[in-house]
């Protein structure tokens, strides 16, 4: 009997029956029955997914910002840099929803299974390369970023580690995104929750060498990141070929399908670019907080780690209103689809409503937990309030942007993301810096005006819905 026909109509369940389910994991039909319902069994692992993710960064800079201002500029700068690779990664990810989900939404699991293995076979490729060229052009690229002689002799080890281990990204990205797109967050979430637990152990053994293990200071962090996602890699990939779960892949998926893959790219292209065009302004804004100094970087580096604590569980419900969109539209239900996304939006306001509200009222309490340096502590808590201000906001504009995504309407966000961050948040943050003798604060500012817009922006767009005939 195949997993569709298993799939058995919803029944009414209570609150807690629901949460359960949705960390058991079980075969539902996400075309059908309550929309709530759906969307919080897709999102509660998602969250927790991203929620653990993000722990793992604040203990990665807990221990990072032990070892110094200089080495927390290098993790900064580094970060910059795989910036780029993340928004290659989200870019796969996001053909690799797409495609999944909408095939699961016709009822066709074969084709799904089909569609995620040509993507394990570009997306592997891929990874090599890259991997290959961040650890032969670590060095120059870091001197690039504008880190001092001093911040070179501290974390370069730490940078070629990272840049070379961009293969593991690659790899976990694509693989849970698939999971994800056939409506099987849980294995994603359990994967990655395994990953994000061995960073979480290692990471102090490894930086401050705590029984057999070495002290190799930042170099460590690198050391734990890399080992915990190839360890996620392969119990993903272990999974995706075993039978009993959705996505079933055999060998015979294993062959190269130029029509199926050259989908894909068409959407990767496009996704990859819209993550590229945020990814290279916001190179540019460390760029040029960088002018003011290590302890600016620093400061500025321990409050993007926050943000990004409170902005990874909306990423989860982003990628379950991703889900239902594709499986929706899958499913010729465009009504269906657009009513996942105002449920979807309207729960992630209330989480980061709230939470924005915290970070601004306790700001100075959450980042003297990260670093005991004054002059970091003053740039951090001030970035900290002032990208804070606008998260109620960037609710809409996550889910509304992976919302297209979900559809297969790349191109629409990738406009949106080119017109705000370059026509604007750049621009922006240069004249409130520069023109307006601001400093840092103009650059924090720019960030929160520009996410702001996008949100306004992306929201009049979704209304128009061009999406609900994209074909996948």
């Amino acid at each position: 009997m195949s997993a569709l026909q298993e799939v058995q109509p919803a029944r009414p369940q209570s609150a807690w029956a629901t949460i359960k389910e949705s960390l058991r994991g079980s075969e539902q039909d996400f075309t059908q029955g309550s929309i709530p319902r759906a969307v919080v069994l897709l999102a509660i692992p998602m969250v927790l997914e991203m929620l653990l993710e993000s722990v793992f960064a604040l203990v990665d800079i807990y221990f990072v910002s032990h070892l110094g201002a200089d080495a927390v500029t290098a993790v900064g700068l580094t970060e910059a840099m795989l910036a780029v690779i993340y928004a290659i990664a989200m870019g796969l990810a996001i053909a690799v929803t797409a495609t999944v989900a909408r095939r699961w939404g016709e009822k066709d699991p074969a084709a799904a299974s089909y569609a995620a293995a040509q993507a394990l076979l570009f997306g592997t490729g891929l990874a090599v390369v890259l991997s290959t060229l961040g650890l032969v052009f670590a060095e120059p690229l870091l001197r690039l970023m504008g880190a001092s002689e001093r911040v070179v002799e501290v974390g370069l080890d730490y940078t070629r580690i990272m840049m070379g281990g961009e293969v593991t990204i690659i790899l976990l990205f694509l693989l849970n995104a698939a999971f994800r797109g056939a409506g099987d967050p849980v294995i994603a979430m359990r994967v990655l929750w395994t990953a994000n637990a061995i960073n979480i152990f290692l990471d102090p053994m490894l930086i401050r060498g705590i029984g057999p293990f070495p002290e190799l200071g930042v170099t460590g962090a690198a050391v734990a990141t890399t080992i915990g996602r190839g360890i996620g890699v392969l119990i993903a990939f272990h999974a995706i070929v075993t039978p009993g779960h959705r996505l079933m892949v055999t060998r015979a998926h294993l062959r190269l399908d130029p029509r199926v893959i050259l989908g894909m790219m068409r959407l990767w292209g496009t996704a990859t670019l819209q993550f590229l065009v945020g990814t290279a302004s916001w190179v540019g804004l460390v760029r040029l907080v960088a002018t003011y100094g290590s302890s600016v970087v620093a400061g500025y580096t321990v409050a993007m780690r926050l943000v990004i604590f409170g902005l990874m569980p909306a990423w989860g419900l982003s990628n379950a209103a991703a889900t239902m969109v594709g499986q929706a539209l899958g499913a010729r239900d465009p009504d269906r689809a657009n009513a996942s996304v105002w449920v979807a939006s309207r729960i992630n306001l209330a989480f980061l409503g709230t939470l924005g509200i915290l970070l601004v009222a306790f700001a100075p309490d959450v980042v003297g937990l990260f670093s005991a340096d004054v002059e970091v502590s003053e740039i951090a808590v001030r970035a900290l309030r002032i990208v804070s201000l606008g998260f109620p906001l960037y609710a809409f504009g996550m889910v509304l942007s992976q919302a297209f995504n979900g559809a297969g309407d790349t191109w629409t966000p990738t406009w949106l993301n080119l017109a705000v961050f370059w026509t604007m948040e750049i621009p922006l943050a240069w004249f409130l810096a520069r023109g307006l003798k601001l400093g840092p604060d103009g650059i924090f500012w720019a960030i929160t005006v520009a996410f702001s817009v996008l949100a306004g922006a992306a929201a009049l767009v979704w209304r128009r819905g061009r999406w609900r005939t994209r074909e996948v």
